[in-house]
């Protein structure tokens, strides 16, 4: 695969640019990290009076973005590591796959016992650390996605408001309820750049599969 860098410092809605720019003339595998300041971004099916506190969001200096790709409503901060992952096949399925295959076996040689649900989570411990959405154009694949290791848990639960219809079909009463942060299921980073540095070495040597 092949890891490629941007400047720091960009808006979300900057990175999602990247990924658009980058899928017309992708040739192989391409993944890149980056973080950002406190942005909730918001499916391309989703209203944003239903799924986020807009009022806290102004009120504390949050970005509000909504994505081309599918999936809930997401909360990310300077703790939180994006990934995105640029693929030239159209078979998003499989691209999906392929993707949180990645990632749960990076966590997994750090011996993060990591699994992945049929919502395109990944859980530690039965806990939401990492979360998927993916989006097709007629030249390749984008799944971007969430890796929680720091985040602001108490932003994150005002900030998104689901359903309570939606909660209960995960068993939980609230969005912290549901997630955690790496920091508290492993000593194996030292911070948030140690895992992205990790990530982007496992990365280096990651092939999956390519079907055009």
């Amino acid at each position: 695969m092949l890891v490629v860098h941007y400047p720091e410092n960009l808006s979300l809605a900057e990175y999602l640019q990247i990924e658009q720019d980058l899928v017309k003339d992708v040739k192989e595998l391409t993944l890149f990290t980056w973080i950002v300041s406190p942005t909730v971004i918001y499916g391309r099916h989703q209203s944003a009076e239903v799924e986020v506190n807009e009022a806290y969001c102004r009120q504390n200096g949050i970005a509000v973005v909504q994505r081309k790709s599918g999936g809930g409503c997401v909360y990310a901060d300077q703790g939180n590591l994006m990934l995105s992952y640029i693929s030239p096949s159209i078979h998003s399925e499989q691209v999906f796959a392929d993707f949180l295959t990645f990632v749960r076996n990076a966590l997994a040689a750090q011996n993060i016992p990591a699994v992945t649900t049929e919502h395109n989570d990944i859980l530690v411990e039965g806990r939401k650390v990492s979360g998927a959405a993916c989006f097709t154009s007629p030249t390749g694949t984008i799944v971007h996605s969430t890796l929680l290791f720091d985040v602001n848990l108490d932003a994150l639960q005002q900030a998104i408001t689901p359903t309570t219809d939606k909660l209960a079909k995960h068993g939980v009463a609230s969005v912290r309820q549901r997630v955690a942060n790496l920091k508290e299921l492993t000593d194996a980073f030292a911070d948030i750049h140690a895992l992205r540095a990790y990530i982007e070495q496992y990365g280096d040597k990651f092939t999956g599969s390519v079907h055009a």
